[in-house]
């Protein structure tokens, strides 16, 4: 797919696609698309060097990512995107604001980092190819990783993440990890007893790094009905038909 200038549209249509979709099925009261913000490290990639080290994006991939967000607002959506954040600082801050505030949350990603936000008021939304979203709630955390949404932060610390490269304890997996948490409670009641003195330094930093930041600064999260012809019109200006032919169809929803 691409536009009249010869930028590519793909990302651009498949986002608009499962956005729209998420919108059409959950009727939520609002929605916030957070971002990374590539181009500046955060204080995970300045506490430890090997974090994300490695990730190679095609620049027509960033080039798209650069315009979504445009697209996002022309509709209304709020955007989480600040230097010295992830996307998953965003969506934790946003998840346990509504969840202060009496309501409940869903959060779509498939980053398996944020089951540490899994209550029963706050439930991720995990994509599966060619199906519904699976919905992860604190059972189906239990059931994965044998231990409470909480300890998730804990747990990856232990285990590490290789998609993080976060290395985690020496010669403990995810079984021996969920073992522990299970027998300990915690990361801190198990170096309190003297487990893993050589590493504890270390394993602060990776729960550090593996915890999203609940503090991200928040836009205003009104209720809100996308301006579906104002984002069709802004589709259309950038050159993406099949984008503003969506929103088009999202017209009749409201």
């Amino acid at each position: 797919m691409r536009r009249p200038d010869g930028g590519p549209a793909n990302a651009l249509v498949g986002f608009t696609n499962m956005l729209l979709r998420l919108w059409q099925d959950e009727g939520p009261r609002t929605v916030l698309v957070a971002w990374d913000t590539l181009e500046v490290p955060t204080y995970r990639h300045e506490a430890l060097d090997a974090y994300q080290a490695g990730r190679v994006f095609e620049p027509e991939l960033l080039e798209q990512l650069a315009l979504l967000p445009g697209i996002v607002a022309s509709a209304g959506f709020a955007c989480g995107k600040e230097a010295g954040y992830e996307a998953d600082d965003f969506l934790a801050a946003a998840a346990t604001a509504e969840e202060a505030d009496g309501g409940e949350a869903l959060v779509a990603t498939s980053d398996r980092d944020a089951f540490q936000l899994v209550t029963e008021r706050v439930t991720v939304l995990q994509p599966v190819r060619g199906a519904p979203p699976a919905r992860v709630d604190p059972a189906e955390v239990r059931a994965r990783y044998g231990v409470d949404p909480a300890q998730v932060p804990d747990f990856i610390a232990l285990r590490g993440d290789p998609s993080d490269r976060i290395p985690g304890a020496r010669g403990i997996g995810e079984k021996r990890a969920a073992e522990l948490l299970g027998q300990y409670g915690s990361l801190d009641a198990m170096l309190e007893e003297g487990r893993f003195a050589t590493e504890a330094d270390a394993l602060r930093l990776y729960r550090r790094i593996a915890t999203m930041d609940r503090d991200a600064p928040l836009p205003p999260l009104p209720d809100v009905v996308p301006d579906s012809a104002a984002a069709a019109a802004y589709a259309t200006k950038l050159g993406v038909p099949a984008v503003a032919g969506r929103f088009e169809e999202a017209l009749g929803w409201t």
